[in-house]
């Protein structure tokens, strides 16, 4: 199972640095992996909209007086780092977010739903998002701990390459448009009625 340790100490070897066991280490590894690592996972999670990162959950409206030009308030689940949507009955809502709290009109019997990105823990990586963060921390452990620039910039440029690969394999985890085969049988058969062949895809 990976870890968050496996995934500096993967960065680590990269610039050449000691591996650490834990955050708690007393070393300068240790200290920089545990003050780095969560604030670059969170900038990682929100460069895309990771599937494996995403959450649909019914928000509770709550009585705290909206503002401006709204008239309902909801919380905000605690575990959320960016707010894609909100839908009612899979209509997407207009919104405003204040601190912990979703501001929108609604019905009295309209349920929110809130589509957001969040953390999840390390086994749910896909390989591809696990490499581009290796990358990008190895740039930060560069500077902060090899103290080498021009290291620190070769693994932030791989990072970015490697972003843009995890973006397009995220792609194609989305389900594919299903071919309307009825369609395509009906314009087959009135063509065939009519003496007229058709070029229709096979389904």
């Amino acid at each position: 199972m990976v870890s968050k340790i496996d995934i500096c100490n993967q960065g680590l070897v990269l610039i050449g640095a000691n591996l650490v066991a834990s955050f708690t280490d007393n070393t300068v590894e240790s200290k920089v992996a545990n003050q780095l690592y969560e604030t670059t996972l969170r900038a990682m999670l929100t460069k895309a909209r990771w599937r494996f990162a995403t959450k649909q959950e019914q928000v509770t409206k709550v009585t705290t007086d909206p503002l401006d030009k709204w008239d309902s308030a909801y919380q905000i689940p605690n575990d959320t780092i960016l707010i894609h949507t909100a839908t009612v009955s899979d209509n997407v809502i207009q919104y405003d977010r204040y601190n912990e709290f979703l501001y929108t009109n609604t019905g009295q019997n309209d349920v929110v739903v809130l589509h957001y990105t969040y953390q999840p823990h390390e086994k749910e990586f896909p390989d591809y998002f696990t490499q581009a963060l290796v990358f990008e921390l190895a740039s930060l452990f560069a500077g902060a701990i090899a103290r080498n620039d021009q290291l620190s910039l070769l693994y932030e440029k791989r990072a970015r390459q490697q972003l843009v690969v995890a973006r397009s394999m995220e792609s194609q985890t989305q389900t594919s448009r299903k071919l309307n085969t009825s369609l395509l049988i009906e314009v087959r058969n009135r063509a065939t009625a009519s003496g007229v062949r058709a070029v229709v895809p096979d389904s």
